[in-house]
């Protein structure tokens, strides 16, 4: 790892709002076409909120309008954010396909906790989230909670720093 920073677990506001405002491309592994599926929710929120989507599903030629891919390492161009919709047994790999595609962020969705995986991904210098939803993480942190809404349970007056 000659070179590159070793990358961490993100799990603060302060963290998790400078990756979002930093990286604007996510490949969304595991995307479904299927409006009513957490994916689909998160990956057209993510959409219309000016981030690039990448849908990455063998089972689709396209997802919300975008070019899907059938692997990571299908994708022509750069991978800010690797967003997962997987099972955790499956993360070890999707995160040897990060690296290999030289994302900056593996982000394991609701649910999602894989420590090998985290390890793999940290080792090479990508910053890990896990167990988030990046589209109720961006409404939270950087104000789109009026989007269908979402209860924090939080309520202050004070703007993050």
């Amino acid at each position: 790892m000659t070179g590159r920073r070793k990358g961490e677990i993100v799990d603060d506001i302060a963290g998790l709002r400078r990756l979002l405002a930093q990286h604007r491309t996510l490949a969304v592994v595991g995307l479904s076409q299927h409006w009513y599926r957490p994916s689909y929710f998160a990956a057209k929120y993510m959409l219309d909120h000016g981030y690039a989507v990448i849908p990455v599903n063998p089972g689709y030629a396209e997802a919300l309008g975008q070019k899907a891919y059938p692997s990571l390492d299908a994708i022509p161009g750069p991978v800010d954010i690797v967003d997962v919709f997987r099972k955790p047994g499956e993360m070890p790999a999707i995160a040897n396909e990060a690296v290999a595609k030289g994302a900056k962020v593996l982000w394991m969705q609701l649910g999602l906790r894989n420590d090998e995986a985290a390890r793999v991904a940290t080792d090479a210098g990508l910053d890990v989230v896990m167990d988030r939803c990046v589209k109720i993480e961006h409404a939270r942190i950087l104000g789109g909670l009026n989007w269908c809404g979402v209860n924090t349970g939080v309520i202050s007056s004070r703007r993050p720093a």
